[in-house]
């Protein structure tokens, strides 16, 4: 799939009942690889490049009713009439979305370490470190994680963003990602999730999975999330950040599965 091309990039594995995989923000298809693996023995896997990530095309806005709408048509492209929906974080906002834009191809949704809710910004940081990489001196990838330190302290955290560095054949680095697309958009990925027009609430099964150790997910969300999703229910995974997928693969898998 070229970045050209209006419909996301994406890998599929395995045969069987759909299920499709959003990452989150920064993020590519690669990030729930050790969730579409193991489900794909069982299943169908989709695992899809949100816009201006990985190899998907670059956009220059990111409103969760057009994220949705690109779900919408890979799902079309990829003759995918209902399926389970996972996403987290950023992909869980989007994930929710499609169910509230077309519940009937949701048979359940579940949603990882993201409430339907506005965010202060907190990636402000991370994209002032990323724009900030002078691509010019990078020769290899531990230079640019020697650029990005000051901004970023945390190496898993810098680990992870820099696996959006790609090497073309003449030997230099250059972001797959769309950083000036996503830092322009980011007001709106911070956003809550709102119901459509002429919508109702997303009425079907819906699991939240949250990580014991991270505050996305609050009680003071419980309104919002009944709002939107009245038929919902949450597992926590104790000893686990927001990378709770990364961080407790088991668990995670196993409440995943449990619950399809």
């Amino acid at each position: 799939m070229t970045k050209q091309s209006s419909i996301l990039n994406y890998k599929q594995m395995g045969t069987g009942k759909h299920i499709v995989l959003i990452h989150g923000l920064f993020g590519s298809l690669e990030n729930l690889n050790m969730v579409a693996k193991p489900l794909s023995q069982d299943y169908c896997v989709t695992s899809v490049d949100v816009r201006n990530h990985g190899d998907s095309f670059h956009a220059s806005t990111m409103e969760y009713s057009e994220l949705a709408q690109d779900i919408i048509n890979l799902l079309e492209h990829l003759h995918i009439d209902s399926c389970v929906l996972l996403g987290h974080s950023m992909g869980g906002k989007i994930a929710i979305q499609v169910a509230l834009l077309h519940p009937e191809r949701i048979s359940k949704l579940i949603i990882a370490d993201i409430a339907p809710v506005s965010y202060p910004p907190h990636h402000l940081q991370i994209i002032a470190g990323l724009q900030a990489i002078d691509l010019s001196n990078v020769k290899k990838r531990k230079d640019a994680d020697t650029q990005l330190a000051p901004y970023v302290d945390n190496v898993g955290v810098r680990q992870f963003l820099l696996r959006n560095l790609a090497l073309n054949s003449q030997g230099s680095f250059s972001f797959k990602c769309s950083l000036s697309n996503i830092a322009l958009c980011y007001p709106q990925i911070m956003k809550a999730n709102e119901i459509p027009v002429e919508k109702v609430a997303y009425t079907g099964p819906t699991l939240f999975i949250k990580g014991g150790d991270s505050d996305y997910i609050q009680a003071k969300h419980r309104d919002a999330i009944a709002l939107l999703l009245p038929n919902s229910k949450a597992k926590i995974i104790q000893g686990a950040g927001h990378w709770l997928h990364a961080e407790k693969t088991t668990a995670f898998n196993k409440i995943v599965r449990d619950f399809i």
